[in-house]
């Protein structure tokens, strides 16, 4: 079944281990680093205590006991620490980055490997903006992003562990009330993944969205102005936007009155010591030193406690973007090689559908029952009313799509025995839509072949008809495109499409609506040009412009996914009240 993002996003939780393993052959390689950027946060965290514990000698010598002895190397042991300890962060947070793009670019590599394999029915399925969320940004949220707040994490939790440590070492009984305070506020953070997964889960699904609006508007920016859908456009984006704000706004409700939660429990932590160190005070317990020294340690505390709520926040994202990420390397394509599948080298006797049966949803048939046996080196011409299903039978052929049941094999092969690289590369397919890569002209028709020569290449754009158009750019077949051939003209970008299937000079040749760009003259050119490229190959023509495919060997009508009619041209004008008799006439009456 084809994969939805939707759906994988609601995957059950995972533990701590089980973030780790899946992460571990990613960090394997920078482990050592990893550590020691990791490592670093702790002696970064807990130099916060050396301002506290310093403070309780500098009270007691220099301003209760009014003494002069060495004051000034209290302050320059303060000032000498912080520095060291801004050193060790600079260092720390550079390996950590270091470490971070690493990983996140071997994750980067596996995932879009994974977005290669796929099948065409997953992007069909899928919407650009929450493949691009779920392929690309998840894994800066999940790598970058963890190793930042585990970074983080580490030099907050030691930053307290070394308060702490000096809150016990002024007075104990003080620390004792000032731990059970923190206790309680902490407690909350046990809940927190419960609390926002959901509202992530929706969040990534409405940034998806976001960035879907931005590829619709970039790609359809004519269609746009010549429809005047400014307004309209602008709406939906709106509608998005508000929906991120109102998740926005409920992730703010759920976890922001962490911070302020924590400073009321501190601020009854720090009011609770006052009471109570007074009273010690009094009594000769501890020194004036020792209370200045346990106020400023908690003081402090009070900042890496506050923070580590928000790093649990952020890491427990990162968490999420983890378990997303495993989700989808997890996933097998449906449409792969089979064990011991075989290799295509070539096509000499026939392709053959039997008893094809096709569907794009479940219980909704498209093809139905379609029977045909092309001899190799001939040609077949598919033609029929619109969405008859002409495009879905040449689709199947190099494997887009499974049938749902029967056979189609070449040569006598089943094509679900063949490997997929070598099926695909004994067929050269123009579609309809033809997409073309930014770049060159060179670097679209080099797609054919990596290897074709000058000769070839300039031969292909003859038999296109581009020749004139490449003859007349300063740069010739260097010539930039722009993105997706954005600077061609429809018929040039057609053409340069057909000239990438010369160019792959494959056996079999699939033309899906090949001419329908051209004027007349380009298409009578590029027609005698296509004749030349069917010799001694297998070609399927799809066309609605019947007087392109008179001379093919077979012409199939094909009307509601069946088989309605097959024959020579003759023979179909032949046939009383056929079907390609009456297309015939409609078109040339």
């Amino acid at each position: 079944m084809t994969v939805d993002l939707h759906a994988v996003a609601t995957a059950p939780k995972m533990k701590f281990s089980a973030h780790y393993k899946k992460m571990l052959p990613y960090i394997t390689p920078y482990y050592y680093r990893a550590i020691f950027a990791v490592a670093l946060s702790i002696p970064i965290g807990a130099l916060d205590a050396v301002i506290a514990w310093a403070l309780k000698p500098y009270m007691d010598i220099v301003l209760v006991d009014k003494s002069a002895q060495s004051p000034a190397i209290i302050p320059l042991v303060i000032v000498l620490f912080t520095v060291f300890q801004g050193g060790l962060t600079y260092l720390s947070t550079y390996m950590n980055s270091w470490v971070g793009m690493k990983i996140t670019q071997d994750v980067k590599r596996d995932l879009y490997k994974k977005l290669l394999l796929l099948e065409p029915s997953f992007f069909d399925k899928n919407d650009s903006g929450l493949i691009i969320q779920r392929f690309s940004t998840d894994a800066d949220t999940a790598c970058t992003g963890l190793l930042d707040n585990v970074r983080l994490f580490t030099s907050r939790v030691f930053s307290s562990i070394s308060l702490i440590c000096v809150l016990f070492y002024n007075s104990w009984q003080l620390a004792l009330i000032a731990i059970v305070v923190l206790g309680g506020a902490l407690a909350p953070l046990a809940n927190i993944r419960k609390m926002i997964k959901n509202l992530v889960q929706e969040q990534v699904k409405e940034n998806g969205t976001i960035l879907t609006k931005y590829n619709e508007t970039y790609a359809g920016n004519k269609t746009i102005a010549s429809y005047n859908l400014k307004e309209k456009m602008y709406e939906q984006y709106d509608v998005v936007l508000r929906r991120l704000f109102r998740l926005g706004i409920k992730m703010v409700q759920k976890t922001a009155w962490l911070t302020p939660m924590m400073h009321v429990m501190s601020a009854i932590g720090v009011g609770a010591v006052i009471g109570y160190g007074s009273y010690l005070i009094v009594n000769g317990t501890i020194t004036s030193g020792n209370f200045v020294s346990f106020i400023t340690a908690l003081i402090m505390l009070y900042n890496p406690i506050k923070n580590i709520g928000k790093s649990v926040n952020a890491v427990q994202v990162s968490f999420l973007a983890i378990e997303r990420i495993s989700e989808i390397l997890e996933v097998q394509p449906e449409i792969q090689n089979k064990e011991k599948a075989q290799e295509l080298k070539e096509v000499k006797k026939e392709i053959k559908f039997k008893d094809v049966y096709f569907e794009y949803e479940k219980d909704v048939p498209v093809l139905k029952n379609i029977n045909l046996n092309i001899k190799a080196g001939t040609t077949v011409a598919l033609v029929g009313n619109s969405g008859g299903g002409k495009s879905t039978i040449v689709n199947l052929l190099p494997r887009f799509y499974d049938i749902k049941s029967g056979e189609i094999s070449i040569d006598g092969k089943n094509i679900q025995d063949l490997t997929l690289e070598s099926l695909r590369e004994q067929i050269a397919v123009v579609f309809q839509d033809n997409f073309l890569f930014g770049g060159t002209i060179r670097d679209n028709l080099l797609v054919g072949n990596p290897n074709a020569t000058e000769e070839e290449l300039h031969k292909a754009i003859k038999m296109a008809c581009l020749d004139e158009f490449v003859a007349e750019q300063e740069k010739g077949l260097d010539t930039d495109i722009g993105e997706r051939g954005t600077l061609l003209s429809g018929g040039q970008r057609q053409r340069l499409s057909i000239a990438r299937a010369f160019v792959k000079n494959a056996p079999i040749v699939v033309l899906d609506e090949a001419t329908s760009a051209l004027d007349n003259k380009s298409e009578a050119v590029v027609q005698k040009a296509i004749e030349n490229l069917m010799k001694e190959r297998t070609v399927f023509v799809i066309a609605h412009r019947l007087s392109t495919i008179q001379n093919a060997d077979m012409i199939v009508v094909i009307n509601d996914g069946q088989v309605v009619e097959k024959g020579t041209h003759q023979e179909l004008l032949e046939k009383e009240n056929g079907a390609y008799k009456a297309l015939y006439t409609a078109q040339f009456k």
